[in-house]
């Protein structure tokens, strides 16, 4: 069965675990079980995303709140690599519930929301690149502490047809995407590179 990061838009570690240690991705019928959970998860992680803009909801909201959802994120990517089954679908649950209360806080506190006509998407270089339709709407690009690149339909457009090849690659793999998960701003999870540890252990 292939491996996977763990699941998680927002909270990925920056690296997999040396060694696969989950007990709940061993049969086909337990990471299926476990996948069902996970994916609600990672719904809400998109949907949060897509409504706030990458990476941005955990700076909305205060210290404590961030802490605590930071610490879900732990212990849900922990679940992850080196949890059973039951530890997948508790943690899961609760990170549902972290997203939520963030989104909560964020609505009470008056937050602006990320503006339709804008599209953000997390570059390998850790910003954020805010696709807008044109230089007029630029200025509804919200950067609020994340590294951000703004681009137009036409810049991309100019993009793309410089370099050919990523048109024929799409061509030659018909519903194929790339996918890359990174963080745009200093976040504590890129720090911890294997969740094997409790949460009071040392570096």
């Amino acid at each position: 069965m292939a491996r996977r990061k763990a699941p998680i838009v927002l909270g990925e570690v920056s690296a997999v675990p040396a060694e696969d240690q989950r007990t709940w991705a061993r049969s086909h019928g337990t990471y299926i079980s476990g996948r069902a959970y996970l994916d609600e998860a990672d719904r809400w992680a998109a949907d949060m995303e897509s409504k706030w803009g990458c990476g941005r909801l955990r700076l909305l909201v205060p210290p404590d709140l961030r802490e605590k959802f930071d610490r879900q994120r732990y212990l849900l990517n922990r679940a992850v690599w080196h949890g059973q089954l039951e530890d997948v679908r508790v943690q899961s649950g609760r990170m549902v519930n972290a997203w939520k209360a963030l989104d909560q806080a964020a609505e009470a506190s008056g937050a602006g929301k990320l503006d339709l006509r804008i599209m953000e998407v997390v570059l390998d270089n850790g910003a954020v690149a805010a696709i807008v339709p044109d230089n007029d709407h630029a200025r509804l690009v919200r950067a609020e502490d994340r590294r951000m690149d703004v681009w137009t339909l036409e810049e991309v457009g100019r993009v793309l047809s410089a370099f050919p090849t990523v048109g024929k690659i799409k061509e030659s793999f018909p519903g194929a995407e790339v996918v890359r998960c990174k963080r745009s701003i200093d976040d504590p999870m890129d720090s911890i590179h294997d969740t094997d540890e409790e949460l009071g252990e040392a570096f």
